[in-house]
């Protein structure tokens, strides 16, 4: 299992990468002639996007659910290029989509990308997205020791009867569902444990201590953890659920400026990336020599063992058959209301 604590002084050693003005972006009058890429706000890096070409500019807009509507406008100008995490991707009409990216920089990821880049489609199909960076699930626990020196328990470790209403965990029922294999018995538990449902904005709720467990998708807690110290992170050793950041190119658009996809996978631009917590899915040969300088518990999260990597799982789309069941399943596990008594 990997295990995270280092120094603020590491981290910071190795860049921020993460943060970058509007202004930087290139939001000016002269945008109406450039193309256009769409994100929501903090799922595309800002060092990535401020190498855009200049014939590009980008737009970040709240929520993904944006990102997505404006994909499927019937009027309105539309981008030249998006990026959706693969379960709002999957959601799309494959013929509201083209083909993205040249066969050798695909080729260039490791094959657990492929499925992703069909969007799950069959072996064979066409390749509608381009999965740049790839996000596992991990715990993460603030101050509490007791509970990091029983590590191996991995997801166990949430149905501690200290952590009752003290746990935030993923808004997504499948992500949590999968933390439980499907055990219906350990997912009533784990649901009774829960003060919130919300990865994308709970995370003040661990910072300012009313939660002391979370489960977050691994980027998001790399730049955390330069902020406070008393955060310990894990990837448990059964394995977890894998996310998948993804760029798209509509049906009729101009084509994907390739020299910039590609510089997400090479130096200089590479080792920054990785230090803000965004991990594109390349082999271990390619990916290891960027992280060289890094600390050895940071970089056994960013490169977990293969082991663990083997045991770790995407989420494709669900038959509605499934869907239902798992939905069925999961109303099952709700905590019970609690009920005043007569006076």
């Amino acid at each position: 299992m990997a295990e995270l604590r280092w120094s603020r002084r590491q981290v910071l050693r190795l860049g921020a990468g993460g943060s970058l003005g509007l202004a930087a972006l290139g939001l000016t009058g002269c945008d109406a002639a450039r193309l256009r890429l769409i994100a929501s706000r903090g799922d595309l890096p800002a060092t990535w996007i401020a190498r855009l070409p200049k014939t590009w500019r980008a737009q970040l807009l709240e929520e993904p659910a944006a990102v997505r509507a404006a994909l499927t406008a019937a009027a309105g100008p539309r981008p030249a290029l998006a990026q959706l995490s693969d379960g709002w991707a999957s959601s799309l009409a494959a013929a509201s989509l083209q083909p993205i990216g040249p066969a050798a920089l695909l080729a260039r990821l490791d094959p657990v990308a492929a499925p992703v880049s069909r969007l799950f489609a069959p072996a064979g199909g066409p390749v509608l997205a381009f999965p740049w960076s790839v996000n596992p699930w991990v715990l993460v626990l603030r101050n509490r020791p007791d509970l990091l020196a029983r590590r191996a328990e991995g997801w166990d470790l949430l149905l501690d009867p200290s952590l009752s209403g003290r746990v935030v965990l993923p808004a997504s029922p499948r992500v949590t569902l999968a933390l439980v294999e499907g055990d219906g018995g350990r997912l009533r538990r784990l649901r009774a444990q829960a003060l919130a449902y919300d990865d994308r904005d709970g995370l003040s709720l661990l910072l300012d201590g009313q939660a002391e467990a979370a489960v977050l998708p691994r980027q998001r807690v790399v730049p955390l953890l330069r902020r406070d110290p008393r955060l310990a992170v894990l990837l448990p050793e059964q394995g977890a659920p894998l996310g998948w950041n993804l760029l798209l190119s509509p049906a009729g658009a101009a084509g994907a400026p390739l020299d910039w996809l590609a510089e997400a996978l090479e130096p200089p631009l590479l080792p920054r990336l990785l230090a803000a917590g965004w991990v594109p899915p390349l082999p271990p040969a390619l990916l290891e020599p960027a992280l060289a300088g890094f600390p050895p518990p940071l970089r056994e999260l960013l490169a977990p063992p293969a082991a663990v990597l083997a045991r770790c799982r995407s989420l494709p789309p669900l038959a509605a058959a499934e869907r239902r069941r798992l939905q069925e399943q999961w109303d099952g596990a709700a905590p019970a209301p609690m009920h005043r008594a007569r006076p």
